[in-house]
């Protein structure tokens, strides 16, 4: 199992937009999060800075093929397709991303 977590901005004026839309998150959307070893999956908001910070435990081998299998996913496509515009990818992201990965320098259980 390995923790991951990630960070991207929210825009202020969708805020209340992006907390609308995942107090419903799709069925299809939550099976595919599933699918892809993704367990303990959690977003929280930070205002007022408007960050999200989601975390979440890995339980698969191969994250990138899970990521792959998911961008490909047509329901989780429409999804991202409505959150995508209430963020605000950071600036000091890496090439390629739009949550910026974290990395875990302290846990304890």
């Amino acid at each position: 199992m390995q923790r991951m977590g990630m960070v991207i901005g929210v825009r202020p004026e969708k805020i209340a937009e992006y907390k609308r839309l995942h107090a419903a998150v799709w069925p299809e959307v939550l099976d595919m999060i599933s699918a892809c070893n993704i367990r303990n999956y959690t977003i929280f908001l930070r205002e007022p800075e408007n960050l999200l910070f989601s975390c979440w435990d890995y339980v698969g081998t191969d994250f990138e093929a899970d990521m792959a299998r998911m961008r490909a996913h047509e329901p989780t496509q429409r999804w991202w397709a409505l959150t995508d515009p209430c963020q605000q990818p950071l600036a000091s992201r890496e090439a390629g991303e739009h949550w910026a990965r974290m990395e875990e320098v302290f846990h304890v259980d």
